[in-house]
């Protein structure tokens, strides 16, 4: 007889039992935690901002902040400082030259490649199905520009309703270039009457239903606003069944989920490097292309120079041979310095892996949602992320009620604790494994319980 795995809440249970605390939200059931998380030494891999400088004249100035908003901006390795600072002392003393001599073994020509094998750990994908390159729009355009070619018939996209408005805008676009209307071939998904969330039944229904007008579905891995993680696997197979393209944007799934990109057949998929992949802001992005497609030389794509041959690169030969897979679809010589502080950050997660951090994730998240569904009436906040651990990552969305999510945002902040606003009504709260402490959910619950019952009076 097999058992079934335990729930992350029966886990805190157990640990509750063992620690001795008599509740949760006791500071002695948090240190146990931390005591025995088994990543609690890569925090020590970052920069964590102090109380004093993230809120000045606040108490303990010396102390950490609380930082959850890796969801936004990832916090900065400590690795980056040394692998940006080696490009600059390369640049001074090698200037051109190091595109092919590097004291440190990365010639500026292949520089990419230092990143590429540990991101396609990282979204499940096999080396060569990965290219890191451009931003995430910029990439999400190029990807679009090879894999959306409308018929008279099959013209349609397949978007959530509330998607990113950056995805929502670049959609919209690539459907006008080809001179076609959104009103008439944009499909965005709504959630039933009074619900936030997005149902897989509903998805997969519209997908039935108009699959055969339908040329690609391009869903985010998790919604930005809700931090609903999407089954991607089961609703790509079902778009693949009616003839779709599927795509997924993993903005917000990269470094915080572990996904399984080729195994799940995905067709492309693109992420940004600056939120769980804390590569800095603005940092290099990166794309997927199942290899099935890595040899479709037939298929049109937005071409430059650093996605030809590198064997003839430097010939300059007008006569585009794109390379094998995803790097056939790459532009310009990329960003060093970026594709440096990338490395510098997956440096840190070479030490760990996905599911090992996934593990940490489903208790620290686990443990911050029930300390906020037992020490909060409803009347106050609501959590619209979903219950499941499984379809989630590590944000919770949190609907503050009666108009005061500003002024419970601008309380936390005073006291440095860090997430981020959406208005109308929502503070994002993402406990993120690499860097986060039990502590530090434990002491936002507090602080929040002071600020709700100053607010709230």
């Amino acid at each position: 007889m097999t058992t079934s795995p335990s729930t992350p809440q029966q886990d805190l249970d157990k640990a509750l039992a063992l620690s001795g605390a008599s509740s949760f939200l006791d500071s002695s059931f948090a240190s146990y935690m931390d005591e025995h998380d088994s990543l609690r030494a890569l925090r020590d891999e970052f920069v964590i901002p102090t109380r004093g400088e993230i809120a000045p004249g606040a108490d303990r100035p010396e102390e950490s902040c609380i930082y959850f908003c890796g969801n936004s901006l990832g916090l900065m390795p400590k690795a980056v400082a040394r692998y940006v600072t080696e490009e600059l002392q390369v640049w001074g003393e090698g200037a051109v030259n190091s595109h092919f001599k590097h004291r440190f073994g990365r010639p500026w020509v292949r520089i990419e490649e230092t990143v590429q094998e540990q991101s396609a750990k990282v979204v499940g994908a096999k080396k060569d199905e990965v290219a890191i390159m451009n931003t995430l729009t910029s990439n999400l355009h190029t990807l679009f520009a090879a894999f959306y070619t409308p018929t008279a018939t099959r013209h349609k996209v397949l978007i959530e309703s509330k998607a990113f408005p950056s995805d929502h805008y670049a959609v919209e676009s690539q459907i006008r270039w080809h001179g076609l209307d959104p009103k008439d071939s944009l499909i965005c998904q709504e959630p039933r009457e009074g619900e936030v969330l997005l149902r897989t039944e509903d998805i997969l229904e519209t997908i039935e239903k108009h699959g055969h007008e339908i040329a690609v579905v391009c869903f985010s891995g998790i919604q930005f606003y809700t931090g609903q993680y999407f089954e991607m696997e089961k609703i790509t197979k079902a778009a693949q069944a009616k003839g779709c393209i599927v795509g997924w944007d993993l903005a917000h799934a990269a470094g915080n989920v572990p996904v399984q990109l080729h195994d799940w057949n995905v067709d492309f998929a693109c992420w940004c490097s600056y939120k769980y992949l804390n590569s800095g802001p603005g940092g290099i992005a990166g794309i997927f292309v199942h290899e099935r497609h890595g040899e479709d030389f037939a298929r049109n794509r937005l071409a430059g120079w650093w996605g030809h041959d590198k064997a003839t690169r430097f010939d300059m030969v007008n006569v585009f041979k794109p390379m094998a897979g995803a790097a056939g679809f790459q532009h310009s010589n990329p960003s060093v310095l970026t594709t440096s502080a990338l490395l510098g950050s997956l440096s840190v997660f070479e030490k760990t892996s996905m599911q090992e951090m996934r593990k940490k994730s489903f208790l620290l998240t686990g443990y911050l949602h029930h300390l906020l569904t037992t020490e909060f009436s409803s009347e106050v906040l609501e959590i619209i992320t979903p219950v499941d651990p499984e379809q989630r990552g590590c944000q919770l969305s949190l609907v503050f009620k009666r108009g005061k999510m500003m002024e419970i945002f601008t309380g936390l902040a005073a006291r440095a604790i860090i997430g981020d606003e959406r208005k109308p009504d929502v503070i994002r709260i993402a406990p993120t494994p690499l860097y986060s402490r039990f502590e530090d959910v434990r002491r936002f619950v507090v602080e929040l319980k002071e600020l709700v019952a100053e607010k709230y009076n």
